[in-house]
């Protein structure tokens, strides 16, 4: 089993910068793929940023040129450094972690809001 915990949301002013944490516990030696997700009120989940354990990255669009993902794989945490904040960026953020057979564990979440 993997526990993930997030930290780092609150509220920002549209234009500000906050950085996102995701702790990783357990049996993690399995991991390989670890992702941002994110969900706003009334809409579904949607992939963020995703980083493997090689340090291959990925982004969803929206969020390309502001927000960076890194990994700290001896201390077993993921980072996103979220810059240029915008008002749709408002939503519940989780971490995501998957291992290499493809089983899947989520964090309880951080609510991150940015006001205009």
């Amino acid at each position: 089993q993997v526990q993930l915990v997030e930290s780092g949301g609150g509220l920002v002013q549209a234009g500000g910068s906050l950085r996102l944490s995701c702790a990783a516990s357990g049996s993690i030696f399995n991991i390989n793929v670890m992702s941002w997700y994110r969900q706003a009120p009334g809409k579904r989940r949607e992939l963020v940023a995703a980083i493997s354990s090689s340090g291959s990255t990925n982004y969803a669009d929206s969020v390309k040129g502001r927000f960076i993902i890194s990994r700290d794989n001896a201390r077993n945490t993921m980072f996103l450094e979220m810059n240029s904040l915008k008002p749709e960026d408002t939503a519940v953020y989780y971490c995501h972690a998957m291992e290499v057979v493809g089983k899947t564990y989520w964090g309880q979440g951080t609510q991150v809001t940015v006001s205009s």
